[in-house]
């Protein structure tokens, strides 16, 4: 006789919710399309835009820990910035080499770096409680501002370092001056990365993440291995971070403490809170918010752009809970709930 049984009901209504789950809806679908025809739509706001994808996969990573995790962090423009100068290192300095100059090359490289210094740090973050893990990570960020100012015979200190020159993506198309390439380039790797993102945030482990920020001492009582998870997703958002910051020294040529200082990390925390944390989309939606006011204030109001952005952001706090994003839920559930009314 066979000893393959029939999976339960129960596993069966696991399945199909997980595939539910991981379904592409068209609102998503019609998302990416825009933002890929931008290249068309706004030929003129390439490089605007190539920016806008960079931030959007910096808030990304910070969706990663504090939306799903709830790991509060003002530390992932540290890596960053790791991975901007490992990228710029690698380029500049490899010996002259076509691989260490490639650019897909030093996105691992960057994100690698970013990944190693993560890993290590993730334990002190796992300590304490919120607060403590605020002030670690803000702790690390301005280790990694001042060892980049200090090892100036390799970083440029702050002069920052300059002559990065990296090689055709894939042998075949050359940076240009348009900056229709970086656009490209920064939009496939935002969505690459995205997509691998969202198979995780949709996964089991997703899940269990998702239960670790409710109920963390809960988790831990029914035998789930709540340290593992939350280091490898620290250490994964820790590598989208360090991706970014190589894609912005490869598509600017250049990388500079600016990128490793703490506006960095609040910036990224602030896209988030725009765009809603918990919903992947969020963070790349508050990057399209923030970078467009922060370019439409700067050119309307030079000297005070950032006391309008102040006034939107407390304004979402107070009155749209849980960001843009949130706001879209809220009124959908609330429509829901009227047809089902009616």
């Amino acid at each position: 006789m066979s000893n393959i049984t029939s999976p339960s009901p129960e596993a069966i209504r696991a399945r199909a919710v997980l595939l539910g789950r991981s379904r592409w809806g068209v609102a998503e679908i019609i998302f990416w399309v825009l933002a890929f025809a931008c290249y068309w739509l706004f030929p003129t706001k390439l490089s605007l835009l190539s920016e806008i994808a960079i931030l959007g996969l910096v808030a990304l990573s910070v969706d990663l820990v504090l939306g799903y995790a709830g790991i509060v962090t003002l530390g992932q423009g540290a890596f960053f910035g790791i991975g901007a100068y490992a990228a710029g290192i690698a380029a500049k300095h490899g010996m002259g080499t076509t691989l260490w100059s490639d650019p897909v090359i030093g996105l691992f490289i960057g994100g690698g770096a970013a990944a190693v210094i993560g890993f290590a740090t993730s334990f002190l973050v796992l300590r304490g409680s919120d607060m403590t893990r605020l002030m670690v990570t803000l702790g690390v960020a301005l280790i990694v501002d001042e060892v980049v100012n200090q090892m100036k015979w390799l970083t440029g200190g702050s002069d920052g370092l300059q002559g990065v020159l990296p090689s055709a993506v894939l042998g075949i198309w050359e940076f240009d001056l348009f900056g229709r390439v970086a656009f490209v380039y920064s939009m496939v790797v935002l969505f690459v990365l995205f997509v691998i993102a969202r198979a995780l945030v949709k996964s089991p482990f997703g899940l269990s993440l998702q239960a670790i920020k409710g109920n963390m001492l809960r988790t831990r009582a029914i035998g789930m291995p709540v340290n593992a998870r939350l280091v490898a997703v620290y250490t994964v958002a820790a590598f989208y971070a360090g991706v970014a910051g190589a894609l912005a020294a490869q598509t600017t040529q250049f990388a500079s403490p600016d990128y490793v200082a703490f506006h960095r990390s609040a910036d990224a925390m602030l896209m988030l809170v725009f765009g809603g944390a918990g919903h992947l989309y969020g963070g790349l939606l508050g990057s399209i918010i923030f970078r467009t006011m922060q370019d439409v204030l700067g050119n309307i109001t030079p000297q005070y752009w950032q006391f309008w952005l102040g006034v939107t952001l407390v304004a979402l706090v107070l009155f749209v809970r849980g960001g843009i994003l949130g706001l879209l839920d809220n009124m959908l559930a609330a429509w829901r709930r009227k047809g089902g009314a009616s």
